[in-house]
């Protein structure tokens, strides 16, 4: 008798936890059978491509700036400086060292900014 309370509040879970994950929307399918089965919704993926390309090309262009307007020399001189610092500095120092993408950009930037 046990048994058959046991699968049961086996059943009662699943269809609880079905109901849960359908909260956030569902998608109603038809099987092989002719039975309308109701399944829960993929999320989608939440952070576009386009989004994360657009933060790089900002992020590039945003080095670009800096480098065509302290030029090249006084910017490796600061990397320099943050290289010799604290991780969190060195970490900054790696990220900001100049890419060909951003050498590329500066050259074509500096007769703008002077």
């Amino acid at each position: 008798m046990s048994e058959i309370f046991k699968d049961f509040d086996d059943r009662i879970e699943r269809i609880t936890n079905k109901r849960a994950k359908m909260r956030d929307g569902y998608v109603g399918r038809v099987d092989k059978n002719g039975l309308v089965v109701f399944r829960p919704k993929r999320r989608a993926l939440s952070v576009s491509p386009r989004g994360v390309a657009m933060v790089v090309f900002a992020f590039i262009f945003f080095k670009a700036l800096i480098v065509s307007h302290l030029g090249m020399a006084l910017y490796q001189d600061r990397i320099n400086t943050l290289r010799a610092g604290s991780l969190v500095e060195q970490a900054g120092a790696f990220v900001m060292q100049p890419d060909p993408a951003t050498l590329w950009l500066a050259e074509k930037m500096r007769p703008y900014l002077q």
